[in-house]
């Protein structure tokens, strides 16, 4: 990971990071509504996110790339090696991950390999078209924003097929009591007709196994070999 997004829980306990989490806690519900039964892994910083499905059991785990650093109740890993075998979990969402990954290839590819062949991921990034962008005072100002093009690029390149596309944080990044009263009328603005201006993208993914699968060597001349009747020449 590059290091360059810094204190994310302490953002989050902010008041303009408790109306971003609300937010695209919002947008995360409304793409993944039902867990019941699933697996979700939450690569990044996931924690506000995680507790989004109440009374819906399924094992939740949250993972951390070294990078970001110490993060409460996150166990750290490498985003080149998720320590998680294949084909184990049916969820994965990624939150202050891509953005900051020096590996992002890697980093999805790892994802493609620990989902199940029915497994979805969602990514959440900064919106390089998006005001939270411009400001590094928050978490979605720093690291290397996406466009959506750029997003979907990469996933194809790793073997992803996108389903879904979504935005959010229309509001301005701006800690103004003002500001964060109307947080969800910007946003509901926003995401009527200003779709590709959200703070942030939000793309969900399926794994694409066709193109996992080799298209095969071309096919090679054989030669039989078998005895000849007697007298025949």
């Amino acid at each position: 990971m590059s290091g360059e997004v810094h204190g994310l829980p302490e953002f989050y306990r902010a008041p303009l990071g408790q109306v971003a989490a609300r937010l695209v806690r919002a947008r995360v519900g409304a793409l993944w509504p039902e867990m019941t039964g699933l697996e979700l892994l939450g690569v990044g910083w996931a924690a506000p996110y995680m507790s989004l499905w109440p009374g819906q059991p399924g094992r939740r785990i949250a993972l951390t790339p070294e990078g970001l650093g110490p993060m409460p109740g996150c166990a750290q890993v490498q985003d080149r090696h998720l320590p998680l075998p294949d084909r184990c979990m049916d969820r994965i969402l990624l939150v202050h991950a891509l953005e900051a990954s020096e590996a992002a290839h890697a980093l999805l590819r790892e994802c493609w390999r620990v989902l199940r062949d029915d497994g979805r991921l969602l990514v959440v990034v900064p919106n390089r078209l998006g005001s939270w962008a411009l400001f590094d005072h928050t978490p979605f100002g720093q690291g290397r924003p996406y466009s959506r093009g750029q997003v979907e690029g990469q996933l194809r390149r790793q073997m992803f097929h996108v389903t879904r596309r979504d935005s959010a944080l229309f509001v301005p990044p701006l800690p103004w009591r003002f500001a964060l009263q109307g947080a969800a009328l910007w946003d509901r603005i926003g995401r009527n007709s200003l779709r590709r201006l959200g703070g942030v993208t939000l793309i969900e993914a399926q794994k694409d196994l066709f193109a996992a699968m080799p298209a095969g060597a071309p096919a090679l001349g054989r030669r039989v070999v078998a005895e000849l009747p007697a007298g025949y020449s």
